[in-house]
């Protein structure tokens, strides 16, 4: 819900822990494991490459251990987490000292929201839980919750302190919301971690969201699957080979709702306070997850024109939309990089390993 795509923050789950040498090339530093834990709602996938099984289960508990660190900062479902409480006690107009993690994400949330032009914004929060309710009763919010919840949204009003590790909330009634970017920073943050233990060869992928090591052996990148906004069931025709670098995909192929015949995407946008009405896919290369994770919400929000605006005047982005018009014709829009040297499509590649539309 709101601008995450794929799942959201806080539903506890049991953790299951899968390791497999799936593969063996000429060195010893080249078994490949695979590891699935649910995190943040959603299943957490670690693939990495280590010359034998215990470093890999070591560097992999000690990367979900981050996450949930993570978690326990950034959910809205969980009362105890940093986030809910700050919330909750948070008066206007007075600092609140949070973690490190959480200036750090706020900083860059407020950078994406000044690049966009709000169209991301982690205080969007009151019309996401607005529309949370909508989906659960069925009923489109009124005009006037809407404008309710609108009065409070506003990157402008969250103040950051860096030296004080301090946060001010403006206005009562403020909820911030880090669906569009938590799992991103997450991923960075686990791979982060894998790298730190000398595993450079890694991917972390959650809800569509990927966060991309050294390319596996014998590789030019990690393979990703761009799975069809209209046949998003079927197998994936489109491939890209990947490396040290961000993956998101935004989208409403499997999370819509229909109202009074008009299709409302779960991702809300921060000017209207509705959820998107314009049947489309974004696939966004960034230089690491945080960035594709917001850029892809925010160019779901944009459009295609604006949208492709603000990809090609940041660094280290590109991006793929696929939309449908109102007399439903589909669309392709690219930026001028993606599918190039170390983003290009891979026509036929060995093995796809994971999928980038979720």
């Amino acid at each position: 819900m709101g601008q995450s795509r794929g799942g959201t923050l806080g539903i506890a789950a049991a953790a299951v822990l899968m390791a497999t040498a799936v593969c063996r090339a000429n060195d010893d530093a080249s078994v490949r494991y695979e590891f699935t834990r649910i995190r943040m709602g959603v299943p957490f996938n670690i693939t990495v490459y280590a010359a034998d099984e215990a470093s890999a289960n070591s560097a992999a508990d000690a990367a979900y251990r981050r996450i949930k660190e993570l978690n326990d900062v950034f959910s809205d479902y969980d009362p105890r987490s940093e986030l809910s409480r700050l919330l909750r006690d948070a008066k206007p107009g007075e600092p609140v000292k949070v973690s490190r993690d959480l200036i750090t994400v706020l900083e860059r949330a407020e950078d994406f929201s000044r690049s966009s032009d709000g169209a991301f914004d982690v205080t969007v929060g009151p019309a996401v839980r607005l529309w949370r309710r909508s989906w659960r009763s069925k009923e489109k919010p009124s005009p006037e919750t809407i404008a309710d919840a609108l009065s409070k949204v506003g990157y402008e009003n969250v103040r950051i302190n860096t030296a004080n590790s301090t946060i001010t909330l403006a206005k009562p009634g403020m909820q911030l919301d880090f669906g569009a970017i938590a799992k991103g920073y997450a991923c960075d943050e686990a791979l982060a971690i894998l790298k730190s233990r000398g595993l450079l060869i890694g991917l972390v992928e959650a809800g569509g969201d990927m966060a991309c090591g050294d390319a596996p052996p014998g590789k030019d990148g990690w393979t990703i699957a761009v799975e069809s906004l209209a046949a998003p069931e079927e197998p994936a025709q489109r491939f890209l080979a990947l490396k040290n670098c961000g993956v998101a995909t935004s989208g409403d192929a499997y999370q819509f709702i229909d109202f009074d015949g008009v299709r409302y995407s779960h991702i809300v946008d921060p000017k209207t306070g509705l959820g998107l009405t314009n049947h489309s896919s974004v696939t966004v290369i960034a230089t690491d997850a945080t960035a594709a994770d917001a850029l892809a919400s925010a160019v779901s929000v944009l459009g295609p024109k604006k949208g492709k605006a603000l990809i090609d005047k940041t660094d280290g982005a590109e991006m793929l939309m696929v939309y449908v018009d109102e007399e439903g014709i589909s669309h392709e829009v690219t930026s001028s990089g993606f599918g190039t040297p170390i983003n290009r499509e891979s026509e036929t590649p060995a093995e796809p390993q994971c999928r980038a539309l979720r």
